[in-house]
């Protein structure tokens, strides 16, 4: 896969689908900026990384919801390699709740997170690029709950449709410099934070027509996939990644 130490800026890469994200580009010889909220989870996911890494790998923590986290790390690319050619959107909350009851306060942290976050990181980014006259690939993290009705997600689906239409009309934004902009859209995913749920691997291997729910591995290879050089003509789509899930929906309770 052509590279030439590209530059890749990752938010919510602490564990999960974004650190296995950033492991895969850091193996193909990109240089590597990783966020997490959690400082903890950013160090160790340093740490891990460098075991493996053929180029940098940088941690910058902090709320990727904030645009002061996202310009200090924009500032980091810029300083420590003068450019970047990547840019993840990935961190995200999940605040389940009832439509009927959902507060305020729980809908306007999803939206800043999720949308805010995303629309942020996205713009700073693309003023990078812009200047650099290179162009570049911007990916965002979506959902299945776009597509797929899914009870006591109201909010999060649609924050993450949300970022799917901003993907498409960032096309019309973006491709005159040579910007193209995707989004992936996993389904139920093996991770640290849904192994806490018992049922979870064998729920969902019963309702996915895969017969398992997805890993972080397939996960991070669709995303390598389009933010690589051999997908720099594809702009504006989404790529569900979920065992097939959504052409059937069954609901897991």
């Amino acid at each position: 896969m052509k590279n030439h130490q590209r530059v890749a800026l990752i938010t919510g890469a602490g564990q999960g689908i974004g650190l296995e994200i950033a492991r895969l580009l850091s193996v193909n010889a990109h240089h590597v900026i990783i966020n997490d909220i959690e400082k903890s989870l950013t160090e160790e996911a340093v740490s891990d990384l460098l075991n493996t890494a053929k180029g940098k790998v940088i941690g910058v923590s902090g709320d990727s919801g904030n645009p002061e986290t996202i310009l200090e790390m924009t500032d980091m690319a810029a300083h420590e390699f003068g450019k970047l050619d990547i840019a993840i959107a990935n961190a995200g909350i999940t605040l389940y709740g009832n439509f009927m009851e959902y507060s305020f306060e729980d809908f306007m942290e999803v939206m800043r997170i999720n949308m805010a976050g995303t629309f942020f990181l996205a713009q700073a980014a693309a003023q990078m690029m812009k200047k650099q006259k290179d162009g570049g690939s911007l990916l965002f993290t979506s959902s299945v709950t776009a597509h797929q009705a899914h009870k006591n997600l109201a909010a999060y689906a649609m924050s993450k449709a949300g970022i799917e239409m901003l993907a498409r009309n960032l096309v019309i934004e973006l491709s005159e410099y040579g910007i193209n902009v995707n989004t992936i859209a996993p389904g139920a995913t093996l991770t640290n934070r849904t192994a806490l749920d018992k049922d979870y691997e064998n729920t969902w291997s019963r309702i996915t027509p895969m017969g398992r729910p997805a890993s972080v591995k397939d996960v991070a290879h669709a995303a390598m996939f389009l933010v690589s050089e051999e997908a720099r003509h594809i702009t504006g789509q989404n790529l569900i990644i979920d065992g097939g899930w959504t052409s059937i929906s069954p609901s897991p309770y």
